[in-house]
């Protein structure tokens, strides 16, 4: 492989990028060892000095630097370092400063055996002087590198390296994402290439006096696991921050944050001003650790910086959002009235639907040169009303549903869906001999693959467009079970067969992909389970027997995760959703560390949970380009199987973690207005979210899935709340219920599930003496004033995890059952349960 990666402008570990300018001077000098290589110039080696070399023959004249690289080992640690020198005898800018970082991401012309076993994916934490970068193997039980920096040599930015994209390997294609450069400087590219955006951190630059050296570096190290990199960041004496419940935080929950380091804390400041207050708390239980209690008051993006007394700087990454039951009210409302179209011309029959939407022009997509988009099928042309259903899943509200009615009982069954079961890949093409008086937009070029004509559009051999009109059935269902007054179009019963129906065609043997494990297909395992509390048999057995099918067909394989693409991260979630259904241990193991190596654990709201995502903007966004994705789908979908894993391990906290990060990144899609992204553009000169809604469907669906508010006891940190506010923790823990959806809380302790299928959660009293948990439940989510009211409460109560002494709980009153749930009775909108073994 490295032979293919010989020539100039390729990058390489051991590289040196820079700007640099005399100090007076405006224009910058850019510096850069990939340009025009030649032979360095060796230096004898001493000590602890492996290798050395001074790099002047590969700079140009005009660098106005001397540097020497040298390899060296500390303490048994690897350490790359790079002495620069002002050579000139006048005082030197260095307005930027990187080190590229190359590891064997390249997935070209491998095997999936091979792609596992030998290739690794690699992370940033943009934290300044607690900056590091995780290189995890994709087997995700290999021992993870971590780069961290030697003295003050800041992670202050994250920039893509440009490289040729024409040849063998690839760079920048599905099979290789591309290298990155740490950096230790960035004001050269904050004046120019990054000015219309604001930089993760506050950029800066360094002068050198004339012969003045400043040393910069990064040391390897080992971590025995992905869940031990933390440990060994500590190991290292560099500062450690753990944020419950991450970094994403609506407006009306408490974050907490712990600190570890060896140096107090001297001052914390915060960009923009006020966006978050703070004040220290008394939560931690283990030396080391100081913990603050975070306030967050600021809609968007937030810097967290702390300095510590021996002036090493760390910065955290926020994300603020409205209150979590009001971003989902804004999410539906903007679905279905900006996003709602309707045409009584449209030869395509889209009328009436919740299309795609460009935010840049606060327009529906009815044209795109890629059919599905405007097609109402695939993820990206899926995506708007899929969020749309599945938000009334979790907040059903009147009006939302009258119109989804609509949809799905003219356009998603007839339209998209044909009377046969099958699916459609899109109801738009191009085709302009079959609608010569259809404007297709002569600003468009048509003649790219993705430009479908009919029947292109209307095959129907994708199992993944199944998936999503199944849900939408679904979802519908739920509503229409649970707030039956909601809807006046079908029964209940009408849309949970219809899902049947639709997954029933999908593993009827006629479709392609109905083999891998499919993007959102938890669905399925609600579904299923929705059918054995509902008495259906029949068609439980059936979509069981299916599912069991294709089950065995992954238990034979090590590496079940196959997709349309060479590699993929969107198969696990139903890999892992099955194999734990049948008792696969083994393969739900596998799938389960497969997430864990693409799924990183880190102190900044874009990467925690952020399940590798690079290529789906070439296919759903506006902005095209292949690139490292933040909360594209990869994250609400892949936090399902961690949140699951955690729910029967209920002391493995890394999980909850990174599922939980997962989990909530779909709410920082969601703009003020209510409109959701696809994903957020990560390159350093962009760093905003993508103007099409495109494929985030997918993502709220995994997150309307599987956020809840889950109570542990921390044996670091004590009682807290993933989703919640902890009010009290003596005699009882009385836990404010604040997740997006309030209809799920997970008690560690017990290892005990409850949920709603109507109603929502306010709060709740867990008692660890007696073994008791008292329930409020209200009618309506609190601040959210549109959303429906239930009649009453349906609670449902399930043992996640085996623990000695527990045994399932139930309620102290008698309360009649429906279907599985406990019926709980309103008085003046809320009511009360209590919950005893």
């Amino acid at each position: 492989m490295m032979a293919k990666r010989e020539s100039n402008g390729q990058y390489h570990l051991g590289d040196l990028t820079f700007r640099v300018r005399k100090v007076g001077s405006t224009a910058w000098v850019n510096g850069d060892t990939s340009t025009a290589r030649r032979p360095v110039s060796a230096i004898t080696m001493s000590g602890t000095t492996l290798a050395a070399a001074n790099l002047a023959p590969t700079l140009p004249s005009s660098s106005l630097l001397n540097i020497t690289r040298r390899w060296i080992v500390q303490d048994n640690v690897l350490q790359l370092l790079f002495d620069v020198t002002n050579s000139q005898n006048t005082a030197v800018e260095i307005g930027a400063l990187g080190i590229p970082l190359e590891f064997n991401n390249i997935f070209t012309d491998r095997t999936a055996a091979q792609t596992n076993t030998l290739c690794s994916l690699f992370d940033p934490y943009i934290g300044q002087d607690a900056g590091y970068v995780q290189v995890t193997p994709l087997l995700g039980t290999l021992p993870p590198l971590v780069v961290l920096p030697v003295g003050r040599s800041p992670l202050e930015g994250w920039r893509f390296l440009p490289e040729s994209t024409s040849a063998d390997p690839f760079y920048q294609s599905q099979t290789f994402e591309g290298l990155y450069e740490w950096q230790f400087h960035t004001l050269a590219y904050a004046q120019n290439e990054w000015a219309a955006v604001t930089p993760w951190n506050a950029p800066t630059s360094v002068t050198l006096q004339a012969g003045q050296t400043r040393t910069y570096g990064v040391q390897f190290h080992l971590a025995s696991s992905i869940r031990a990199i933390e440990q060994t960041v500590r190991g290292a004496n560099r500062p450690v921050a753990v944020g419950i419940p991450g970094y994403i935080l609506p407006m009306d929950q408490i974050g907490k944050l712990f600190l570890n380091y060896s140096s107090a804390v001297q001052s914390i400041d915060v960009s923009p001003a006020g966006a978050l207050t703070w004040s220290t708390n008394t939560d931690a239980k283990a030396a080391g650790w100081v913990g603050y209690s975070i306030t967050p008051h600021t809609w968007g993006r937030v810097r967290l910086s702390i300095t510590y007394s021996d002036g090493i700087l760390q910065t955290i990454h926020y994300y603020v959002t409205n209150g979590a039951t009001q971003t989902i009210s804004d999410l539906g409302n903007f679905l279905t009235t900006s996003q709602w179209f309707n045409s009584t011309t449209d030869p395509f029959l889209r009328s009436p639907s919740v299309i795609s939407y460009d935010r840049e022009v606060n327009a529906v997509v009815k044209d795109d040169p890629r059919a599905w988009i405007p097609g109402l099928s695939d993820e990206a042309g899926a995506g708007s009303w899929l969020a749309a259903t599945m938000k009334q899943y979790v907040q059903p509200n009147a009006a939302e549903v009258a119109k989804l009615e609509q949809f799905a009982t003219k356009i998603l069954w007839g339209s998209i869906q044909n009377n046969n079961g099958t699916v459609k890949k899109s109801v738009y093409f191009y085709e302009p001999t079959l609608l010569p008086s259809y404007p297709y937009p002569t600003t468009i070029f048509w003649g790219n693959w993705w430009s479908w004509n009919r029947a292109a559009s209307f095959a129907t051999d994708r199992a993944y467009d199944y998936v999503h009109v199944a849900a939408a059935y679904w979802a519908l269902y739920r509503v229409a079970r649970n707030y039956p007054s909601l809807v006046s179009v079908q029964t209940w019963q009408w849309y949970l067969n219809q899902a049947v129906f639709t997954i029933t065609t999908m593993t009827g043997g006629r479709v392609g992909f109905a083999n891998d494990g499919l993007m959102g297909e938890t669905v399925i395992r609600l579904l299923l389970n929705d059918l054995k509390r509902e008495g259906l048999t029949a068609n439980a057995t059936l979509i069981e027997n299916r599912m069991r099918a294709r089950e065995t067909i992954w238990a034979g394989e090590r590496y079940p995760f196959g997709s349309e693409m060479a590699w993929d991260s969107t198969g696990q979630e139903g890999v892992y959703a099955w194999a734990t259904y049948f008792n696969d241990t083994t393969t739900a193991t596998n799938a389960l560390n497969s997430i864990i190596a693409y799924q990183p654990l880190i102190p900044h709201w874009g990467y925690n949970g952020n399940a590798r995502r690079y290529w789906d903007n070439v296919y759903g966004g506006k902005l095209q380009r292949i690139e490292r994705q933040i909360h594209h789908y990869g994250s609400g979908l892949n936090a399902l199987p961690l949140v699951s894993a955690f729910e029967a391990s209920p002391t493995d906290y890394y999980l909850l973690r990174v599922g939980y990060g997962g989990i909530s990144g779909p709410l920082s899609n969601i703009d003020q207005g209510g409109f959701a992204s696809a994903s957020f553009h990560s390159f350093a000169d962009t760093l905003k979210w993508d103007a099409y809604s495109g494929d985030y469907g997918p993502n709220f669906s995994g997150h309307s899935m599987g956020i809840g508010t889950f109570i542990i006891n921390h044996p670091d940190f004590g009682w807290q709340a993933f989703g919640g506010n902890v009010i009290s923790t003596s005699p009882s823990v009385q836990v404010q219920i604040r997740d997006s959806a309030r209809r799920r809380v997970y008690i560690a302790p017990l290892g005990t599930l409850i949920s709603l299928d109507a109603g929502a959660f306010s709060l709740i009293s867990y008692d660890p003496t007696a073994q008791k948990v008292t329930v409020t439940i209200t009618a309506v989510p609190d601040s959210a004033t549109s959303a429906a009211s239930a009649d009453n409460g349906r609670l449902v109560i399930e043992q996640k995890a085996m623990i000695s002494g527990i045994t399932l709980l139930k309620p102290t009153t008698n309360l009649s059952v429906n279907a599985g749930a406990y019926t709980v009775p309103f008085t003046s909108g809320s009511g009360t349960v209590t919950l005893a073994m």
